[in-house]
C-alpha cells in the first residue's frame, strides 16, 4: 500500500493526519454530512446492526473524531462507549456534542493513538472504526492493537470507503470524489489539501478481499464483508477467536 499523506511537508503521516483534522474540526460535522448527503449515518447504522447481535457491553470507537460512531453505538445498549482519537480539535468538538446531548455519563472521548492504544489486553467486547483505518500510518500495527484490546469472542466492525466497480456508481463516485468533494471541502474548510487527500487515500487503500486478508493476517477471523451504497463503502466484520 503506497503511503499517502495529507500534506507535502515534513512530518509522519500520523502527525499530518492529526494536523489535518485539527484544521478542519470546526466544519467537519457539517461537511461530512453535507458531502455524503447524510448517507454516512445509514452506513453506521448498518455496522451497528451487524454488531448488536453479540450484545457488547464495553465498546471502543477508534478514530472517533466528533463521536458520531460512538453515539450510534448506544443503540446496542452497552454499559459504556469509549472513543479515542489523535486530533485534539476533533475531540473538543465531540465532547461538546456529547455534553449537549447529555450522553457524557455513557460515552467518554479521550486522546489515544490507534497504533498504541492506552488499554489493557482483552478490555472490550466490540470495536468500531469509521473511515479511520485508511489514515493509519501502519495498518497492520493498528489492526493488531485492535485485536489485542478485544476480548476473546469480541468483534470489530470497520467501515471504510471503497471503490465502486459497476456503472453508473463507479463513474459518478469517481467524478464526485475527484472534483466536487475537493472543491466544496476547500471552500468551506479553508484547508486546500484535506479534501483532496480523501480521494487519494481511498485510491491507495487495500479494499475488499485485500483488506480482509490483512485482518486475517494479524489474527482476526473474517466474519462478513458487506458493500453499501453500490460499493462506495464497505463494512468489514472480524472476530477475535
Amino acid at each position: 500500500m503506497a503511503e499517502v499523506k495529507p500534506y507535502d511537508k515534513e512530518g509522519s503521516k500520523k502527525e499530518q493526519v492529526a494536523d489535518m483534522f485539527n484544521n478542519i474540526s470546526g466544519r467537519y460535522d457539517f461537511l461530512n454530512h453535507f458531502l455524503s448527503v447524510g448517507i454516512d449515518k445509514r452506513w453506521r447504522k448498518k455496522a451497528i446492526k451487524m454488531l448488536k447481535q453479540y450484545n457488547p457491553k464495553q465498546v471502543l470507537d477508534i478514530a472517533t473524531g466528533t463521536g458520531d460512531f460512538a453515539i450510534a453505538a448506544l443503540k446496542m445498549d452497552p454499559d459504556r462507549v469509549t472513543g479515542v482519537d489523535i486530533s485534539t480539535g476533533m475531540l473538543e468538538k465531540g465532547n461538546e456534542k456529547i455534553k449537549k446531548k447529555k450522553l457524557d455519563d455513557r460515552i467518554t472521548l479521550t486522546y489515544g493513538d490507534s497504533e498504541n492504544l492506552p488499554f489493557e489486553d482483552n478490555t472490550f467486547d466490540a470495536i468500531t472504526v469509521g473511515f479511520g483505518v485508511r489514515n493509519f500510518e501502519d495498518l497492520e500495527k493498528g489492526l493488531s492493537e485492535m485485536l489485542r484490546v478485544l476480548k476473546p469472542g469480541g468483534h470489530a466492525a470497520v467501515l471504510e470507503f471503497s471503490k465502486p466497480k459497476k456503472f453508473p456508481v463507479k463513474q459518478s463516485f469517481k467524478f464526485y470524489s475527484k472534483y466536487i468533494i475537493p472543491t466544496i471541502g476547500k471552500t468551506i474548510s479553508k484547508d486546500k489539501r484535506a479534501y483532496t487527500y480523501l480521494p487519494e487515500s481511498v485510491e491507495a487503500f487495500p479494499e475488499g478481499q485485500a483488506f480482509s486478508d490483512i485482518m486475517t493476517k494479524v489474527g482476526f477471523k473474517s466474519k462478513e464483508r458487506k458493500l453499501v451504497s453500490g460499493g462506495i463503502a464497505t463494512i468489514y466484520l472480524g472476530e477475535k477467536v
